[in-house]
């Protein structure tokens, strides 16, 4: 029961701070590379589409354990700590004001679409 109890600790970490990271993103002061490495973590937590599918057992959830957590640590340690507090504000700020789920339809729609494109982007050099 205690490991159950601390994965849902993480997964509640874990979006915090993915949502937190969309704020960063958006905050002008922001450098270039934690911004690309932020909006990668953001579109990969969002995303439908997972480098090693769910259905296969144990792996297929180890990339969200493994890969996610490391992706948001690095974009955290290059931004500047002073915009990670205020990007945590803003998140909090913006989930005490609505009960909407941070991505709806037309948000899953757009991480579908961004895929797409990074797939045709890439198949025409290969």
């Amino acid at each position: 029961m205690k490991v159950f109890k601390k994965l849902k600790a993480l997964v509640v970490t874990l979006k915090q701070d993915v949502l937190m990271l969309w704020f960063a993103i958006k905050n002008p002061a922001t450098p270039l590379a934690p911004k690309l490495i932020s909006g990668f973590a953001v579109a990969y937590a969002l995303s439908p589409i997972d480098l090693i599918p769910d259905f296969i057992p144990v792996l297929g959830y180890l990339d969200e354990l493994v890969i996610l957590p490391v992706l948001i640590w690095l974009a955290i340690r290059f931004i500047p700590a002073a915009i990670i507090a205020q990007a945590r504000v803003e998140a909090e700020n913006w989930r005490a004001q609505t009960n909407q789920k941070f991505l709806g339809y037309l948000g899953a729609a757009l991480i579908v679409l961004i895929w797409i494109v990074v797939v045709v982007w890439i198949s025409r050099f290969f």
